[in-house]
């Protein structure tokens, strides 16, 4: 199973530039001539996951992503050359950067420019290839196998002094650079891993516009503690002589990015809920799309007042078709089965779960059948105890607010199968341990004393558990958050989608 290769790969343990990391003995060694198979990709990429992590302070890091850049090939005139759109934010920066993909696809197809639309976001739902698209599509299994070792051979190993290594998010930035820039795309949209100043992604050095989404307390301990202090990291993408655009903010959070942006010889544009979007289309029902979708807009057009103005009257019907192609999954998302509708949503701070509940209450409602009112369970996971408590109280508020109950809730881990095997390139998560439920099941117990909880090991046993309470009853509606690791295995589960 991968999760044995992964740990034996890193057994050995040394020391490199102050950090200690996995001398990773014949699985990584580039002396030894391994069968370039995606499998052996994946494993190489996921021997890089959990080496130990700077301190913020020490995040610097564009300098090594340039000099790595310069070890394939490219350099930062090459970034350039990509006409790129930087995001960054708390919530909803991959159903932005998804929705100006969708944008620039339609005019594309409409105008011929833009021919080719890279986009870079993460996590991935189903497969690691989700990470990096062309035109919407991830990239083959041959083509992300390919274009790896194309790097992997030429960047520093752990038997080198010279250089720190590039960690797993690095190398996947690194690995979408060299995509991006071999593909010749005409526009790559680059979604930030965590803040913004220090993040890998932040080596672009003139983007064509910035965006940043609505921010919130989230990766608090790294970019915290303030809220500003989160908006001050989140504004280090802005780049001088690049368009900057932002969502409406809380005042606190606006006053930072505005002298962030003035600070940087950048005007900054606020952009509030587009009145001109279609009022029925479902991927917009949540308002909060609602406002990621009109950030989108802005940037779009902005993109193509640079780079094709000629075509600007025809946007308005690109708009259209755009909202019709727009798929982000694990967010905002039902499926329905047999008696069983599930709702997902890989909200995990506080205020995305908010917005969670509220879609939740006004689609269960309106989906439930008008005589009888099917059972009604949250499903959560969070690997955070700290985080995961202050979700669940967050979730009870939402739910009261909204005037909706859960008879139910199970509680479970990022263990997806009762087998126990896994996807070859899931994403990779640490252990759950039995005390995190225990605690949630004292939390859930006070915060609603009326309801059942019940505790799975898996993934696929919480499934089947609220599907038996459906069975029971009158069918069930199933809300899933909290993680998009829980997210990620029900949607493989839910879709029978399932490669080992």
């Amino acid at each position: 199973m991968a999760d044995a290769v992964i740990r034996s790969g890193t057994s050995d343990i040394g020391m490199h530039r102050g950090f200690q990391v996995a001398n990773g003995s014949a699985l990584i060694a580039k002396a030894t001539k391994m069968e370039r198979s995606y499998e052996e990709a994946i494993k190489c990429l996921n021997s890089r996951f959990g080496l130990p992590k700077p301190n913020v302070e020490d995040m610097k890091g564009s300098d090594d992503m340039v000099e790595w850049l310069e070890l394939l090939g490219h350099s930062v005139e090459d970034l350039d050359a990509l006409n790129a759109i930087h995001v960054a934010g708390t919530d909803g920066k991959g159903s932005t950067c998804a929705f100006a993909a969708s944008f620039l696809k339609a005019h594309g197809n409409d105008t011929g420019y833009p021919q080719k639309i890279g986009l870079y976001t993460s996590p991935h739902m189903k497969s690691i290839r989700e990470r990096i698209r062309i035109n919407g599509e991830p990239i083959s299994k041959e083509h992300f196998t390919m274009r790896f070792f194309e790097i992997w051979d030429k960047l520093p190993d752990q038997s080198t002094t010279a250089l720190d290594i590039p960690r797993y998010l690095q190398l996947m930035a690194l690995l979408s650079f060299h995509v991006f820039i071999e593909e010749k795309v005409d526009v790559a949209i680059y979604e930030t891993h965590l803040g913004g100043e220090y993040d890998a992604t932040n080596v672009l050095r003139t983007p064509l516009a910035t965006a940043v989404t609505t921010i919130a307390l989230d990766h608090v301990k790294l970019l915290g503690p303030t809220i500003q202090r989160i908006a001050w990291h989140k504004a280090g993408i802005f780049k001088k002589g690049s368009l900057a655009f932002s969502t409406l903010q809380e005042p606190e959070v606006a006053t930072v990015l505005e002298q962030r942006a003035a600070g940087k010889g950048v005007v900054l544009e606020f952009v509030g809920v587009d009145s001109t979007l279609p009022t029925n289309a479902a991927v917009l029902r949540p308002k909060v799309q609602r406002i990621n979708c009109s950030l989108a807009l802005a940037v779009v057009h902005a993109w193509l007042s640079v780079k094709a103005p000629e075509g600007q009257s025809r946007m308005e019907d690109n708009i259209i078709q755009g909202i019709e192609q727009f798929s982000w999954p694990g967010r905002y998302q039902q499926i329905n089965e047999r008696n069983c509708q599930w709702f997902l949503d890989g909200a995990h701070n506080e205020s995305s779960v908010r917005y969670a509940v509220k879609w939740f209450a006004e689609m269960a409602r309106e989906y439930q059948n008008n005589t009888v009112t099917p059972s009604r369970i949250l499903i959560f996971s969070q690997f955070s105890s700290r985080d995961g408590t202050a979700l669940l109280h967050s979730i009870a508020q939402s739910l009261r607010r909204n005037d909706i109950h859960m008879q139910y809730i199970i509680l479970t881990t990022y263990d997806e199968r009762r087998d126990g095997q896994t996807r070859i390139d899931r994403n990779l998560k640490k252990r759950f341990s039995a005390e995190v439920q225990e605690r949630y099941a004292e939390t859930w117990g006070n915060l609603d004393p009326t309801a059942t909880v019940l505790r799975g090991r898996t993934i696929e046993g919480a499934l089947d558990r609220a599907r038996g309470i459906g069975d029971q009853n009158n069918g069930m509606q199933a809300l899933l958050t909290g993680s998009l690791h829980l997210v990620s295995g029900a949607l493989c589960l839910l879709e029978s989608d399932y490669s080992i």
